[in-house]
């Protein structure tokens, strides 16, 4: 029987350090997730996410692995020669599969210590409002600025439809938080996007509704998080 090759499962797998990414940004993992694909994390976090990616991709080989022995013991099959050879394959996959999620999460903790600290140091600002939040949120997915050639009238179309009001996206570019290209006629329509205190705003508008307690930097909890 050839080697089992683990599968690229469409869940994500839960991993032990899901818990302190959530008490460190306030934020469940699939949002995290979600954010980065739309482009509204700033380097480091964006830089995180990806690694946890990496991290519970490795979970998922070493979920396979485990299942796949638990099963080659189970009675199912006959003890003989090629059972045992199947078992020990299986477990040099499994040890191979174990230390590849271990440097995984080596490099997690890399890039969440960082935040850790900054989260347990940063004094919260003035917070953003829903709306402020929903108008960034659909800006971090592409949004253009265009005045109408005749009327002049200066209109914001995000790419997923939503329109934006135009004097709320002058409020967010003046506190800094979105920018336009300017090397684009308005006319033809100026893209604008999330600077990276908009993203980091983005993120710690949230933050403050966390109710996770900061894990102490360099411990592992001493439960895997529970899949919402």
């Amino acid at each position: 029987m050839p080697p089992q090759p683990a599968p690229t499962l469409t869940r994500r797998a839960v991993t032990q350090l899901d818990h302190r990414i959530e008490a460190a940004t306030g934020h469940e993992i699939d949002i995290l997730w979600t954010y980065r694909d739309r482009g509204a994390l700033d380097e480091p976090h964006a830089q995180l996410v990806d690694r946890h990616r990496t991290l519970s991709n490795a979970q998922t080989g070493v979920t396979f692995y485990l299942k796949l022995l638990n099963r080659l013991t189970s009675g199912e099959f006959p003890v003989d020669g090629a059972l045992f050879v199947r078992i020990d394959r299986t477990v040099e996959q499994l040890e191979e599969a174990t230390s590849t999620r271990d440097a995984a999460a080596q490099k997690v903790l890399a890039a969440l210590e960082p935040i850790e600290t900054a989260a347990a140091t940063t004094s919260d600002g003035p917070p953003l409002s829903a709306d402020d939040q929903a108008v960034m949120l659909a800006i971090a997915g592409g949004a253009k600025l265009h005045e109408h050639l005749l009327t002049g009238r200066a209109a914001v179309t995000a790419s997923s439809g939503a329109r934006i009001p135009y004097p709320q996206m002058q409020k967010l570019e003046r506190a800094g938080l979105i920018v336009r290209d300017t090397s684009h006629p308005v006319h033809a329509g100026q893209p604008v996007s999330l600077t990276d205190a908009g993203r980091a705003a983005l993120l710690d508008a949230r933050r403050t509704r966390s109710t996770h307690a900061l894990a102490r930097p360099g411990a592992w909890p001493s439960t895997p998080a529970k899949r919402r």
